[in-house]
């Protein structure tokens, strides 16, 4: 088999929007699927948010700690599934679906090791690493609580993870939201009896948030398994496709993959450090943080679900080499971008002090949580922005060493630094450390929007490989 990564020919021009009705076809139906999933999953974690806030204020506190980890491993394996994806479409555009089974199996080794060892340090090590965080003892005691059930998650997540992003790149995308809403009603069923001690179940406060999502992960993980193995006719995955030892693809997998969780790893750690310098101004800051990173993660979804969505249609665009659709594809989703953007900042904006009034928390937390969204409203558009076009658009088209380098560059160069200086060093109240902590988000606008509609990203990823898929 003969390797064909190489860059596209000169681009023509097309129209500046494009009517093609298979990008249509293929990038909406995908957006939505995968936008009901990341809602659904989202919900979870707001279901979470809202029963641990209205139980006591530390219990939030304690898990938005522990849920830092979990974001941390998120980001790992979201880099593992990116480029399980981006290859994957790119195949799936030359209707080659061996290859993607055998670059699958590589992904599912990666990220069940990465959830080994994330299981391992927290199980072992639970008070050290929330030490990380927060220096509040009574904080991290709650969390530890937590931590101790949900290190097993880890392992689950990484398989069912992975395993959908290998669906999402054939346009199959509907079964992440099946788990997730699945996710939703045991999560909440089962908050509602073990956190409040409900219907005969002991009270369990925290702990019973943390068995609820053990329990509805292995549901989730058990829905995935049984779709591929047996329901699922594009990729007709086999047992020992996904946990057999098939490393002919790890190469491309590696070009692929490793920046994008490196870039992953280190984007987690980031927002890790970010908690940290806000856990370090008091736990009413690190409640009002969590309250406005939920909220914010429901009213963005779109434009999220969206960079998943553009990865696949420019991987498949790419992989069938029609490179007379890359400009105006690229184009009409930058459009798309900034219109999702707008349109969620301004429900942000609209709803978010009727939302933060159904927790129960400190007048200092609720005032603060207003005052963060405010901040997130306003960065939301160039996040709906900037994301989609480096992890979509350039990451999808050929290019995912890109994001690697501008989200660490912006993040560890000026996020963490002005953030740190202006928290420990000039002592600013915690908005102004949270506007240093948000900037990034306008700032990679400028370079993405410059790199994106330069074309120099497109290329193919695929080997021409003998035989029938």
């Amino acid at each position: 088999m003969a390797r064909s990564r190489r860059p596209a020919p000169d681009l023509p021009e097309g129209p500046f929007i494009t009517r093609d009705p298979d990008f249509y076809r293929t990038f909406l139906p995908l957006l939505l699927v995968i936008t009901l999933q990341q809602l659904a999953a989202l919900t979870v974690n707001l279901v979470d948010n809202l029963m641990l806030g209205r139980y006591t204020e530390l219990a939030l506190s304690g898990a938005t700690l522990v849920n830092q980890i979990q974001f941390i491993l998120q980001q790992l394996c979201g880099g593992i599934g990116m480029g399980v994806s981006v290859l994957g479409s790119q195949y799936w555009g030359r209707k080659e679906v061996r290859p993607i089974r055998r670059i699958t199996s590589v992904g599912v080794k990666f990220a069940l090791a990465s959830g080994l060892i994330f299981c391992l340090l927290t199980r072992l090590f639970p008070g050290f690493v929330l030490g990380i965080f927060t220096g509040e003892e009574a904080v991290i005691a709650e969390g530890m609580k937590y931590l101790r059930i949900m290190c097993w998650t880890y392992l689950i997540f990484a398989v069912s993870n992975t395993l959908m992003y290998s669906l999402q790149s054939v346009e199959t995308a509907f079964i992440g939201t099946v788990m997730s809403c699945s996710t939703i009603v045991i999560n909440f069923c089962l908050n509602y009896c073990l956190i409040y001690g409900r219907l005969g179940f002991p009270e369990l406060g925290i702990r019973g948030a943390a068995w609820a999502t053990l329990t509805s992960r292995c549901v989730e993980l058990g829905i995935i398994l049984i779709y591929v193995l047996f329901i699922d006719k594009k990729l007709k995955m086999k047992l020992k496709d996904i946990f057999g030892f098939d490393f002919a693809y790890l190469r491309d997998f590696a070009a692929a993959a490793l920046p994008v969780m490196v870039s992953g790893l280190m984007w987690g750690v980031a927002q890790g450090a970010q908690t940290a310098v806000l856990g370090h101004m008091g736990a009413a800051v690190i409640a009002a943080n969590s309250i406005a990173a939920v909220i914010f993660g429901i009213f963005v979804v779109v434009g999220m679900s969206a960079a998943n969505a553009a990865s696949v249609t420019m991987g498949k665009t790419v992989g069938r080499g029609r490179f007379d659709c890359v400009k105006p594809y690229s184009r009409t989703l930058q459009l798309l971008f900034l219109c999702f953007g707008l349109l969620q900042a301004a429900l942000m904006l609209l709803t978010r002090n009727a939302i933060i009034s159904f927790y129960t928390v400190s007048e200092e937390a609720r005032a603060l949580a207003g005052s963060f969204l405010i901040v997130l409203a306003v960065t939301s558009v160039g996040s709906c922005y900037e994301f989609p076009v480096e992890g979509g658009i350039i990451a999808g088209g050929g290019n995912p060493r890109y994001q690697a380098i501008v989200d660490n560059l912006f993040m560890w160069l000026f996020t963490i630094p002005s953030a740190a200086i202006s928290a420990f060093v000039f002592h600013a109240p915690p908005l102004v450390v949270f506007c240093f902590l948000k900037a990034d988000q306008l700032l990679k606008c400028i370079p993405n929007g410059i790199v994106v509609n330069r074309y120099r990203w497109v290329r193919q990823l695929t080997r021409s490989e003998e035989g029938t898929p």
